[in-house]
């Protein structure tokens, strides 16, 4: 079997899913990309699923039961093999499931579905995360596709025709991220003019992180009315990405986030972890729409 699944749309969208951590690599509408190639000179992902943590934890570690075990930045899943639990032209769906090598990192029973469908001018992806222990299960999922920059013409320089428009307006700040990836309660300044965020590669020396988002879609917007829009469900946490000499930009939705520096507790208590009961199952999903192209 190959390590990238192809599916088809009926207008000819087409989209590439790694087995390698049920990344897409490839979503294609009217013959063009509009996911980032993972060129390893600026960035050698396209679209990386995060869990079981989002972002940066503390020491480089979680904590449970009194114990430390070695963690990643945004978790272990986007670097593991997934197994096809089921395919169809349109659709796809990846499991990943704990194993001897997860419970040295997290130990914990789980169980992670992560369904891509491609639809014409439009990406769906549903995930569910399911606990098959019997202990509650911390968890954190996020997704981090990025897009080319441009897509549609114009610049990527500061006036070149490119913004980010949300759903409703954000709070104009955002959280500090210091040393080692960890959120700091300092804050910095966001150019918003309300729900607009004119975009300059200038401003991303790092995330820009909007806690508790209002927005439940955001756009990102070229020249001529060409926008990608994200809609996410259940992910309450929204950021934007780049690096300032990269030709891409990266919209984020997560269920949580990095540790705050100085935060010693246990993963349980990790602010905006989620908790599945034994048993229980949650649902997330995010939804890309190519509009106004062509």
């Amino acid at each position: 079997m190959s390590d990238v699944i192809e599916l088809g749309a009926s207008d000819g969208s087409t989209a590439r899913i790694a087995l390698h951590g049920a990344e897409p690599v490839s979503w294609r509408v009217g013959g063009r990309d509009y996911l980032w190639s993972g060129d390893p000179e600026h960035w050698n992902r396209s679209a990386p699923w995060l869990f079981p943590v989002v972002g940066a934890s503390a020491g480089g570690v979680i904590r449970t039961g009194g114990r430390d075990y070695p963690m990643a930045q945004h978790g272990f899943a986007r670097d593991l093999p997934f197994a096809v639990a089921d395919r169809s032209g349109e659709a796809v769906t990846l499991r990943l499931t704990d194993s001897e090598e997860t419970r040295a990192h997290y130990p914990f029973a789980f169980r992670l579905d992560i369904t891509t469908r491609i639809r014409p001018a439009g990406l769906d992806v549903t995930v569910s995360v399911e606990n098959p222990g019997a202990v509650p299960l911390p968890y954190a999922i996020g997704f981090h596709p990025a897009f080319p920059w441009p897509f549609a013409g114009g610049t990527r320089a500061a006036g070149g025709g490119y913004a980010v428009e949300f759903e409703a307006e954000e709070t104009p700040r955002a959280p500090e991220v210091g040393a080692g990836g960890l959120l700091v309660r300092d804050e910095r300044s966001v150019p918003l003019d309300g729900r607009r965020l004119p975009l300059d590669p200038a401003m991303f020396s790092e995330a820009l992180v909007f806690r508790n988002a209002r927005s439940r879609w955001l756009r990102f917007t070229g020249p001529g009315g060409t926008a990608i829009r994200m809609s996410v469900e259940d992910f309450p946490h929204l950021a934007i990405w780049t690096k300032p000499t990269a030709p891409f930009l990266s919209l984020e939705c997560w269920t949580g986030h990095a540790d705050w520096a100085g935060f010693s507790g246990e993963i349980a208590t990790r602010d905006s972890q989620r908790s599945l009961a034994p048993g229980g199952r949650a649902r997330h999903a995010v939804r890309l729409d190519l509009e106004g192209a062509g």
